[in-house]
């Protein structure tokens, strides 16, 4: 790990798509710029990621190694947990559109999946499970990430290219689709709405208000408590709908299972329970997940097309 390796000059592919989808926002920060919170504060956030990234570049030019590359692709991933609230401030300028698919679930399925799923299985028998799966989501990437830096790192630097341009695919799709999911629509609209079928629209009513109750389950469970903790800290009205949780989720048992078969199947329980738990915990409705499923596939096809055809360096196929 430490062993110097031939210098590579150039950005690394997850690097490059970082910076584009960094241009990208800062461009309509600049547009959107009168009508947001604090556009200011966020081009220097911006600036301050390009630096860092500059930084990490710059120390492995001064001792190119297997470690000074891992630091580098880290990084980008780490950034993630900025880029993601960092879409509520773009999409709480558009109407609210939780309305839609509210009453889109209720046509599907006459009812409310995330409302019943955990009236059905309310015990810490299935609470726990659930919410160790969903708390897994990051743990899942970052097993499946250092493997391929460990043992097949020719594709390293595909699989983080891959990961990290889908996310951002799906942050896009979360800035023009503003869904926030049932854990922030249904205590806007209170539950006797939910109860008799009626899903008003609330306009702009998230732009100011980012309030998350509790979620459902044993309120006393580890793992629940743990889920209740990282939403605190981290979770916005944002990135309903598709499912995130459940696409990346879908590409990272891809590449375990591309990797080695048994990495694969020892993440398929945690896979299954995290699906799960995305309409258990009322983070999404049932047609959230529907399409997590669906877009995964074509994320993973066309990221694996973008890399191949712009973004591969073809360089550490080389270092076996």
């Amino acid at each position: 790990m430490f062993k110097a390796i031939k210098d590579f000059k150039g950005l690394l592919a997850v690097e490059k798509v970082s910076l584009i989808y960094n241009a990208f926002t800062t461009l309509m920060i600049i547009f959107l710029f009168n009508r947001m919170d604090h556009p200011t504060r966020m081009i220097i956030e911006r600036v301050i990621i390009v630096g860092l990234t500059a930084c990490t570049y710059s120390l492995y030019r001064l001792h190119p190694c297997k470690l000074t590359v891992f630091v580098r692709v880290v990084l980008q991933m780490s950034f993630l947990a900025y880029w993601y609230p960092d879409t509520y401030e773009f999409n709480r300028l558009f109407p609210n559109l939780d309305h839609l698919f509210a009453a889109a679930e209720q046509f599907l399925f006459h009812c409310q999946p995330s409302v019943e799923f955990c009236k059905w299985l309310p015990s810490m028998w299935f609470s726990e499970p659930f919410n160790f799966g969903y708390f897994c989501y990051y743990p899942m990437i970052a097993v499946v990430t250092i493997y391929y830096f460990l043992y097949r790192f020719q594709w390293f630097e595909k699989v983080s290219f891959v990961l990290v341009a889908s996310f951002f695919i799906y942050y896009l799709i979360y800035i023009f689709i503003p869904v926030a999911g049932p854990q922030f629509y249904f205590p806007a609209i209170g539950m006797d709405n939910v109860t008799a079928g009626i899903f008003p629209a609330i306009g702009d009513y998230f732009s100011q208000n980012s309030i998350l109750l509790p979620g459902p389950g044993f309120e006393h469970g580890f793992f629940y408590n743990l889920v209740e903790l990282s939403q605190a800290v981290g979770e916005r009205p944002t990135a309903a709908f598709p499912s995130s949780h459940v696409g990346i989720a879908t590409i990272v048992l891809i590449m375990a299972y591309r990797a080695k078969k048994s990495l694969g199947y020892l993440l398929l329980p945690i896979y299954i329970l995290l699906c799960g738990a995305t309409v258990y915990i009322q983070a999404h409705y049932l047609i959230d997940v529907l399409a997590g499923w669906i877009s995964s596939v074509i994320i993973f096809m066309f990221c694996t097309y973008l890399y191949k055809r712009y973004f591969a360096t073809g360089y550490f196929k080389k270092l076996k």
